[in-house]
């Protein structure tokens, strides 16, 4: 088992908590306003450990070009379209279609990287990404009537951008493999890509985009489980993911960190006082040896 296998389900661990906590303030201020709310407190968060670390100093020009560029694709966009996904479907069904980044992801990675598995890292990836989806699709009890569980929109349109979430999340990390392969800092690219894809937020609010404007007012209570959300999903999740990406492949990563809608089920089942239906725990069964067989390739 290698540390960076560890890393990438740490990541999956933390982005599974993140999608929790983030429901209520994503609807409370739209997805655009939440996100944009998440990213500059994250960036704060992440620019006070670079200064106090003095990590700065090895990120050179290229670096910064790239890690900029993989900002505005996974999180701007990627990260904009999630939160639009789930205020839409809610984190059950915006989690199954997002945990399609780890097919894309091994997809680019096999064209671009030419990464290879072997056959056993394969059948285990099979298994994961089965579980996986076969764990939040058949998760759900007949006439769940949950806040959560409601449609809020277009269905369609929900759909769309879980998956554009998907694909945006997958070539930002083929975008910044290269650089993690280096070696740099990763709370340093993380503050980076953050502060990039936030600056980018605020363009779009002072050119006068609707979308980004809050839709109610920000509430004390919002703001704190915004920061939570960033603090847990972005400051810690997503710089266990630019870790790992440092030595593994991005596809492994991928598949490894999509696990995290297999970790929501108990949070859910807490937040609902219902536990999952049988298909979500054959899900998380196959889901679980096929994580046990990437691990111990």
């Amino acid at each position: 088992m290698a540390p960076y296998d560890l890393f990438a389900l740490g990541a999956a661990a933390c982005w599974a908590i993140g999608s929790v906590i983030s429901v209520t303030p994503s609807r409370h201020l739209g997805a655009f306003a939440f996100t944009r709310w998440r990213m500059l407190m994250v960036a704060c968060m992440l620019w006070a450990v670079v200064a106090v670390s003095g990590t700065w100093h090895n990120f050179d020009a290229h670096a910064w070009g790239v890690m900029a560029f993989s900002g505005l694709v996974g999180i701007f966009i990627g990260d904009t379209a999630l939160f639009s996904a789930i205020n839409r479907l809610g984190p059950r069904r915006a989690g199954v279609l997002f945990a399609t980044h780890a097919a894309f992801s091994a997809v680019l990675g096999f064209v671009w990287l030419g990464e290879r598995m072997s056959l056993q890292a394969f059948l285990g990836a099979a298994l994961t990404l089965g579980g996986v989806m076969m764990a939040i699709v058949l998760g759900r009890h007949k006439g769940e009537t949950h806040a959560w569980e409601v449609d809020r929109g277009h269905v369609g349109i929900g759909v769309a951008l879980a998956l554009v979430a998907a694909l945006c999340q997958a070539v930002g990390s083929l975008i910044a493999k290269p650089v993690m392969a280096t070696q740099v800092d990763p709370i340093m690219a993380s503050a980076v890509r953050v502060t990039v894809a936030s600056c980018a937020h605020f363009v779009l609010l002072a050119a006068g985009l609707k979308a980004e404007r809050a839709h109610t007012r920000p509430t004390l209570k919002v703001l704190a489980q915004t920061a939570l959300n960033g603090f847990i999903a972005m400051g810690i999740g997503m710089t266990l993911v630019l870790l790992a990406l440092e030595k593994g492949d991005v596809g492994m990563v991928a598949i490894l960190s999509s696990v995290s809608p297999i970790l929501v089920l108990p949070l859910l089942w807490f937040q609902l006082r219902r536990a999952p239906a049988l298909g979500a725990w054959i899900g998380a069964s196959l889901t679980v040896a096929g994580t046990a067989l990437i691990l111990w390739r």
